[in-house]
C-alpha cells in the first residue's frame, strides 16, 4: 500500500509542475461589444495582438514573416480556416489593420474580431 501512495504522490506533483505550462493564453484588454460568447472552432486561427503590438499566433508570439508564411499557406487549405482577430483595445489600429491585410493579401477571406459580450443589464449607476 505503501509504494502505492509513493506514486500517486509523485504524479501528483507531476501534474501540479506541468498544468501551469500548459497554458498559453496571453492577457489583454478586449473592447467591449454586443456580441455572443462563441466557442472556438480547433481549424480556426485565433491572433492575438497584445498592448505592445506583439502578435501572437494561437498562442506562440510570431514575427510579421512567420505570420505572412503560415497565412498563405492557410490559405491553401480547403476549407479555408477562420481568422479570428483578438486584439487589446489600447493597440494602435494601424497594426491590426496591418494584420488584416497581410490575411486578406494571403487570400483568406473569413476575418472576424473577438470581443468581449457586453453585459445584457447594465449595472446602477453610483
Amino acid at each position: 500500500m505503501v509504494p502505492l501512495i509513493d506514486v500517486m504522490l509523485v504524479l501528483l506533483i507531476i501534474f501540479m509542475v506541468t498544468a501551469p505550462l500548459l497554458t498559453h493564453s496571453v492577457k489583454i484588454d478586449l473592447p467591449r461589444a454586443a456580441s455572443t460568447e462563441e466557442v472556438p472552432k480547433p481549424g480556426n486561427i485565433e491572433l492575438t495582438l497584445d498592448a505592445q503590438g506583439q502578435v501572437y499566433w494561437n498562442g506562440q508570439v510570431v514575427l510579421q514573416q512567420e505570420w505572412q508564411a503560415k497565412m498563405a499557406d492557410a490559405a491553401k487549405t480547403t476549407p479555408q480556416p477562420e481568422v479570428r482577430i483578438r486584439a487589446d483595445g489600447e493597440l494602435a489600429y494601424r497594426k491590426v489593420v496591418q494584420v488584416m491585410s497581410d490575411a486578406a493579401s494571403a487570400g483568406l477571406s473569413r476575418i472576424g474580431f473577438v470581443t468581449d459580450p457586453r453585459q445584457t443589464r447594465e449595472s446602477p449607476q453610483q
